[in-house]
């Protein structure tokens, strides 16, 4: 055999033979096999041997790539084998074990409350309508008769996209929209999402749900409007909540009262989400402002009609005794599987 061929095959020999998992063997595989690898390398001798030498150096050559092609493949199917079954080890499944219990999906407390208001509202008369999250100025804010230099105009308080855009900061949008194309009477709810630009805390989010419940007709009195809150909150707290309401201004009500609740947290006595007061605000309030009803082209003289918008979060976090409301836009599971059977 030619001294070349034998010391290529001699340390061959002693480099499988150290070789301990699949990439080792593959490596040296590609060293010895491969286009510019020694045993490819090798076909230069033919060129050098005589005539008569050619067919024994040949041989030898391809006995040589025979050989390292051989236990090659032998090394890698043995190692294979060996990391295969060390992964199975790894990887193996005691099927005796119990199966994991699949949880149904079901409603988010937000949502059931939601329905929950829209069944009794739909009940006491008021039919239902959305409007878009994403707003005009002129229907967020100027037709329900906020002035130019309105605080809740400045970028503090609202999200704006655009010189005109925004995401609504209330519900109420949905209202001078439904006053515009809808015949009288009109007796209307309208649930969604709002959003300001506020401090996150335990009592209030930047993002936050709200319905919007406005009635327009003749003779429609102040009266009227207490009347409808006390029945809509006694029936959905089941007279188990005390009410007080308390004047207050909104441009687009006149006169303008705030709607507050007992804390069930607390019963009363006190705590931090209800600023030891005893008392939660749910709702504004109050006889929609008549230049709000002239901007849709409702005659004030003629017509009249009350509004309010109710923060649904907070009527949750009273119900449900729930002290922060930043765990409603957590997605814990721990949290909301608490609700899965209510």
């Amino acid at each position: 055999m030619h001294p070349e061929i034998e010391r290529i095959q001699a340390t061959f020999e002693e480099e499988i033979a150290s070789v301990k998992n699949s990439s080792d063997a593959q490596t040296i595989q590609v060293k010895y096999l491969g286009r510019k690898g020694p045993v490819q390398g090798l076909m230069r001798l033919l060129k050098d041997a005589t005539t008569e030498e050619r067919p024994a150096v040949g041989k030898a050559i391809n006995d040589l790539k025979e050989l390292v092609t051989a236990k090659i493949e032998a090394c890698l199917a043995t190692l294979v084998s060996e990391e295969q079954k060390e992964q199975l080890e790894r990887e193996k499944i005691d099927i005796t074990l119990p199966g994991r219990k699949r949880r149904l999906g079901r409603k988010h407390p937000i949502t059931k409350a939601l329905d929950r208001v829209i069944d009794i509202l739909v009940g006491m008369g008021f039919s239902v309508q959305y409007g878009p999250d994403i707003e005009t100025d002129y229907y967020n804010f100027e037709v329900l008769n906020f002035p130019k230099d309105h605080p809740a105009r400045d970028m503090h308080d609202t999200f704006y996209i655009s010189g005109d855009m925004l995401l609504r900061t209330h519900t109420s949008n949905v209202q001078a929209r439904v006053m515009e194309r809808e015949s009288l009477p009109i007796r209307v709810i309208a649930p969604g999402k709002a959003y300001r630009n506020e401090t996150i805390s335990a009592r209030s989010h930047l993002f936050f749900h709200q319905v919007e419940g406005f009635y327009v007709d003749k003779k429609v009195t102040f009266a009227d409007l207490l009347a409808t809150l006390d029945e809509f909150l006694n029936k959905l707290f089941g007279g188990e909540i005390k009410t007080r309401y308390r004047p207050s201004y909104f441009p687009f009500v006149e006169p303008g009262l705030e709607v507050d609740v007992s804390c069930l947290l607390c019963s009363g006595k006190g705590c931090p989400l209800c600023k030891h007061t005893g008392w939660l605000e749910i709702a504004g309030a109050g006889m929609i402002h008549p230049e709000v009803l002239k901007n849709v082209g409702i005659d004030p003289e003629e017509y009249s009609g009350y509004a309010w918008g109710m923060g649904l979060d907070r009527l949750v976090l009273i119900e449900k005794g729930i002290p922060d409301i930043r765990l409603f836009m957590e997605n814990d599971l721990r949290f909301l599987k608490q609700f899965s059977g209510v």
